[in-house]
């Protein structure tokens, strides 16, 4: 028996991050015809992140708002931009704006144009 505190065995984290993935392909599923339904995923996979302390697969992160917990679906009850290195998804739902910086992408897009300059130096030599 697990202790008070301890951690949960990898194996159930595992079986966790499966359920939450199932939670939101059928949120996206259903987001067409039953919205409610969709929100209601979200909030169980929410749960199951809190209970077995893991968190939500990056895939699904950016799939709801941080602030109502409703499930965005661009161009619905969504609007995602870019504005100065940053992605700012806003929710219709309570207009609250993610801001999320794309510095990482950037940089390794730099660093493979850099590398293929290099090759292809190398090669015309």
């Amino acid at each position: 028996m697990l202790s008070r505190g301890s951690k949960k065995p990898k194996w159930m984290k595992d079986i966790a991050k499966e359920r939450m993935d199932i939670l939101f392909t059928l949120a996206v599923k259903e987001f067409s015809q039953n919205p409610s339904r969709s929100h209601r995923y979200v909030e169980l996979a929410r749960n199951i992140s809190k209970k077995y302390n893991t968190k939500i697969p990056q895939k699904w992160s950016r799939s709801y708002c941080k602030n109502c917990y409703k499930f965005l679906l661009s161009g619905k009850n969504s609007h995602t931009r870019l504005v100065s290195s940053e992605v700012h998804i806003k929710c219709h739902e309570c207009n609250n704006v993610m801001i999320i910086p794309y510095k990482k992408e950037k940089k390794l897009k730099r660093r493979l144009n850099i590398n293929a300059y290099i090759i292809k130096k190398k090669s015309n030599e």
